[in-house]
């Protein structure tokens, strides 16, 4: 894909907090379509780039270009941009109602009319009810509901299921895929690494506010060259075998030919994944 057809392009952008680059010859893409895991610890620089795609903040240097325009300019872009924070916060006085129709009118959209949405998150029998009255998990969700008004083309999500039930990130991950296969661009920051597994098609490592990996899971696996474990009974035993990527094949049809049983196939886990290029970093 060209970077002339991105929602997203940042070009060795960089960020300076008093004397430190937090953000450091950053670049990459992101394209219609892609949902897209940010990773990296805490101070890495997830929220900072977010907060560049934005307008919040500006880069100290690089180019940043963000639904084909300079972040935070122009209603259109404003429109067409969701955003869902780590932490919510809410006039408590506000009903759900009161509280989305506040962020349409922000967004130059329709005050009314968002029955659906709320169903959407789950909220439908408290939209008239107080925002004082709710628990963080529906705090959460009315801030899901808040990010989606309007249909974005570009969603940002910083710790997205925070306060959410098994059921409620079940079905946000549900949102996140229709509005991919919808066509919209969807970035998500999170320290759930195994809960992204299944749900981002691409990951970007973030360490010390620079990309260390970018790359699918796949990807990221062959790069990394860690091995997949294999558990299996042969011969009335239980067996544990690790294996590269190459030879998972092989390996499985010569067990199977001498008759193992039970046998389960573990590949790296994003965590696993995630520790290996931290370690690389660091040596």
């Amino acid at each position: 894909m060209s970077d002339a057809d991105a929602t997203v392009v940042l070009d060795n952008v960089c960020k300076i907090y008093a004397g430190r680059r937090v953000v450091s010859d950053l670049s990459y893409a992101l394209h219609p379509g892609q949902v897209v895991a940010l990773v990296g610890h805490n101070g890495a620089g997830k929220t900072t780039q977010i907060k560049m795609m934005l307008g919040l903040t500006r880069p100290d240097g690089g180019r940043l270009s963000v639904l084909g325009a300079d972040p935070g300019h122009g209603r259109g872009a404003r429109r067409a941009l969701g955003y869902l924070p780590e932490s919510v916060q809410f006039h408590l006085a506000f009903t759900g109602r009161e509280t989305l129709a506040f962020y349409a009118r922000l967004k130059g959209l329709p005050a009314s009319g968002h029955d659906a949405l709320f169903a959407r998150v789950g909220l439908a029998e408290a939209a008239d009810r107080a925002v004082r009255t709710y628990s963080k998990g529906m705090r959460q969700r009315l801030g899901l509901a808040q990010a989606l008004l309007g249909s974005p083309r570009l969603l940002l999500l910083d710790e997205p299921t925070s306060g959410l039930d098994p059921a409620l990130r079940r079905e946000l991950y549900g949102i996140v895929a229709d509005l991919a296969r919808q066509g919209a661009t969807v970035l998500l920051s999170s320290h759930a690494l195994t809960e992204l597994e299944g749900h981002a098609e691409r990951v970007i490592v973030i360490n010390r506010g620079r990309k260390i990996a970018d790359g699918t899971l796949d990807e990221l696996r062959a790069l990394a060259g860690l091995p997949s474990r294999l558990n299996c009974v042969l011969d009335g035993a239980p067996q544990l075998v690790e294996l590269s990527q190459s030879e998972k094949p092989a390996v499985l049809r010569g067990l199977l030919d001498r008759g193992a049983t039970r046998i389960t196939l573990e590949d790296p886990s994003l965590d696993d994944i995630y520790a290996h290029f931290l370690k690389r970093e660091a040596a």
